[in-house]
Order: structure tokens, then sequence, then C-alpha cells
């Protein structure tokens, strides 16, 4: 790829920035909405949970697939095909007349979503190659997803209010068609030098257990744990993890090749990255059900509730990528474990909830801590792997991101459900969320020590040994190929 320009850099990120945007937008500005959607579909706890984790399920999914097809057929093209299909998928999502139709719909966005966080991270990777100024573009992205996430449920509150829930995805229309047009006017073209082949096998597996597994946790406090179709679910996700691995290590190609895995600082990004958004994805859709379902707030009211967090996030957010592009990782980790555990254990021990003052205290230190979280995870994440596997990379930083948040509302809603022994608005809330409150207790301990351990000299030495080798073979075959 030729060098670009300052200005023309500067471009390709601010595009970036916008589809990252609305499809990170997606995975929370409906939560806001739920209690509505409950309202007009007559939709049960679980039909709530399937209208979250249907989307994030298929992007987990597809999401290294994506990756890879980009850096073969070209980052571009791939991404503005994401985009298209983004947008349809959101057209159809505000046209949905029952809460199958949405799911339906969000699968279509899904699958263009999919196309959109690892290839844009990829071309920005390729266009900034300068490490520090990479950090800092990095920084800028993850700012842009924290702020995203966090501002959905102010925006969904907003819209819901005063147009209606299917308002909220009209939004993305105009952004949506207008980064599709920007694309095609200032980002490259650009594929890698030695492009993975595609691993149909290891997709079908990766998508079966994801399915299953979620479909176990979402239907087993309504059908009860003994029921054999969610105990056949369970043998089946089972099952698949363990076809999965040892397809992994069989074939030259896999969709993830587990040996990236040996390197502590890239290992420790994708259980960072699981946990601290299973705490967020649970976090927010306990939230927005008390928040209007128990105090009885309006949609806009429960979004103006979680603005100290979302206003957390948002200052946080800029300050890792810049900590991460001036320290390294590791501060912004232990500072993002330590405000996601303080926030934790207020819900967990002395129901924050309760009383405004812990409710906005927990709001602010869960804002702080998640705003800290994703620079440091990107960075590790695309550091760990060889920069020619950029979209690969970025694909499984991605897709661990959404396969936690999925778990996140799968598991914490499936407690909920579980302690629940009257209405989702009746007193009963408080206690029932409290084992999912200590559970995020435990993903925000994991996110703390993990990131102090995972990132230090001797596990960043390890890891720049195994992306020098990597590095040479890619040479060597690009040599070989062009030889030949």
């Amino acid at each position: 790829m030729p060098e670009l320009s300052p200005r023309r850099r500067l471009a390709v990120l601010a595009i970036c920035c916008m589809s990252l945007f609305i499809i990170n937008l997606d995975n929370t500005i409906l939560n806001v909405a739920l209690p509505t959607l409950q309202h007009d579909f007559g939709s049960s706890l679980s039909g709530l949970q399937w209208t979250i984790d249907a989307y994030l399920i298929v992007i987990a999914s597809l999401l290294i697939l994506s990756g890879s097809t980009a850096d073969r057929l070209g980052r571009r093209r791939v991404f503005q095909t994401g985009l298209a299909l983004f947008v349809t998928g959101s057209v159809l999502c505000s046209l949905a007349p029952s809460l199958g139709w949405l799911v339906a719909a969000r699968v279509v966005q899904a699958v263009g979503g999919s196309m959109l966080n690892p290839v844009a991270m990829s071309i920005i990777t390729n266009v900034f190659t300068e490490p520090r100024e990479r950090a800092r573009a990095i920084g800028v992205w993850a700012g842009t997803v924290g702020l995203s996430m966090a501002l959905g449920p102010l925006l969904g509150g907003l819209l819901v209010d005063s147009v209606g829930w299917r308002a909220i995805f009209w939004l993305n229309v105009p952004i949506g068609l207008a980064a599709f047009t920007l694309t095609a006017l200032f980002v490259p073209e650009s594929r890698a030098p030695r492009p993975r082949r595609p691993d149909p096998i290891g997709q079908l597996l990766l998508i079966t257990f994801l399915g299953t597994l979620t479909f176990a946790i979402i239907e087993a406090p309504g059908r009860g744990i003994a029921d054999p179709v969610v105990h056949g679910a369970a043998i089946i996700a089972a099952v698949s993890l363990a076809a999965f691995a040892r397809h992994a290590l069989r074939t030259p190609e896999p969709m993830i090749d587990l040996r990236f895995f040996r390197s502590a600082t890239f290992s420790g990004a994708v259980v960072i990255a699981v946990t601290g958004f299973a705490a967020f994805g649970g976090f927010l859709f306990l939230n927005t059900l008390y928040l209007q379902n128990v105090r009885g707030l309006s949609a806009l009211e429960a979004g103006l509730y979680l603005l100290p967090m979302a206003a957390a996030t948002a200052v946080c957010s800029p300050l890792s990528g810049r900590l991460v592009g001036g320290r390294g990782p590791r501060l912004p980790l232990q500072l993002a474990g330590t405000a996601m555990l303080a926030s934790a254990l207020l819900f967990a021990a002395f129901d924050a909830e309760t009383r405004d003052a812990t409710l906005f205290a927990g709001y602010v230190l869960f804002g702080i801590g998640f705003g800290m979280l994703n620079s440091p995870i990107t960075y590790t994440a695309v550091s760990g792997m060889p920069r020619a596997q950029a979209g690969v990379a970025a694909a499984v930083a991605s897709t661990s991101r959404q396969v936690g948040s999925a778990l996140g509302v799968a598991v914490l809603g499936a407690l909920l459900a579980a302690g629940l022994s009257g209405p989702l608005a009746g007193p009963g809330f408080v206690p029932a969320a409290r084992p999912a409150y200590w559970v995020m207790v435990g993903c925000a301990a994991a996110v703390l020590v993990l990131g102090t351990v995972t990132t230090g000299r001797r596990a960043a030495r390890r890891t720049s040994g195994l992306v020098e080798s990597e590095d040479h073979a890619d040479q060597r075959h690009a040599t070989e190929a062009s030889a030949r």
C-alpha cells in the first residue's frame, strides 16, 4: 500500500470510526427499548435476551471469516459490502411486525456488521504503520467503540420516547450511506501478502458452538435444567468446541491458529475481552430492565440515569489510548479491572441500585473501567500477531468482545430469571439480580489479575519472538511464491 498523506490517513480513520460508531451503537441502543418491545410484542425475558444475543452471536461467529476474507479479496470491498448489508438490515428492523421478524432482521444486520469491526481495524493497522502513531489511532478507534456503546442507552431512550423504538434503527441509515460513499473516495484498497485460506469446517463448528451454548443458557430457566432440549444443546456445544479445537490443530490454515495462544499477551487479551465485555453486557441488560420495570422510569429517563456511565466512558476512552501509546497496556487494564470490580461489589454486596448515591457511584466507576478497557485489548491482540494477518488479529479481538457480551446477557439474564418468583417489575428483582452481580465481581477480578500478569516484560518478550518468527515465515513464503 502506498504511503498516504497525514490528512488522508486522518480521513480514513474518521471513516472507520463512523462505521464503528453505528455498529457498536447497535450493541447497546436496543437495551433501553426492551421494556417497550416486551409490551408491544408480549415477549418473555428469554425473548428479550434473543433480540440482543442473536445479533451478538452472528457477529461473533462471522468476524474471523470476514477479517480473513477482507485480507484475501480486498479490505475496502468487504468493508463497503458490510455497510450495505448493515443499512439494509437496519431498514428491515424498523419494519419488523413481530419479535421473530425483528430477531431475523437483526441477523441480517449482524452479517453486515461482522464485515466492519475487523476490517476497519485491519485498514487502520495497515494505514498507520509507525508504532506510536498506530497506538494513537487504535486509541481513537477504541474510544469510538466505548463511546458509542455507552451512549446507546441515552440515544435509544431519546428516540424511543420521542418517536418510537423503530427510530433507533433509522439512525443507522444516513450514517451508513455516508460512510459507504466516503469509503469509495478516500480508503485505499489493500490485501494481505499471504491471506489465509477459508476454513468452512471451523466456521461451521464455531457457529454451532456459540449458538447451542447460548440457547442452553437462555432457555434453561424457562424450560428447566432437566429439559432434554437444553441437555441436547449443551452436549452439542461441548462436542462442537472439542471438534473445533481438534480441527484447528490438524488443519494447515485453521480459522483460528491455536499457536498464537502460546503468547501470554495475546491469550490474556482474549480472556480479558470475554470477561470484561460479559460484565458490560450483563450490567447494561440488568440496569435498563431495573430502571424501567422496577423504578418505573421512561426510556429517556433511564438513558439519563445511565448518562454518568456514558460520560465516564467518553472521558476515559481517549485517555486509555494515550496511556497505551505512552506507557503500554498494563496500567489501563489495571485501572479498568479495579474500577469495574469496585462497581460490581457495590451492587453485589450493598444493593447499590436501591439508593441513588450508590447507584450513580456504581455507574461512574463502571464507566471508568469500561472506558479504560478497549484500547489495551485491541493493542495487545494486534501486537500479538504478524501485521500481515491484521484482519485475523482484529477479528479475534472483536470476536472475543462479542462472545463476552453475548454470554453476559445470556448468563446474567438466566441468573435473574432463575431467581425471580414473580414479574420483572416486582420487588424480587434486586435479590434475584444479586447472584448475577457476584458473577460480575469475578469477571472484573479476572480483568485486573490477567491485565497485570499477561502484560509484563516477560510476556512481551515472548510475544515479540513469536511475532518475529511468523513475520519471517510470511516473508519466506512470499519470496517463494514470487520465485514460482
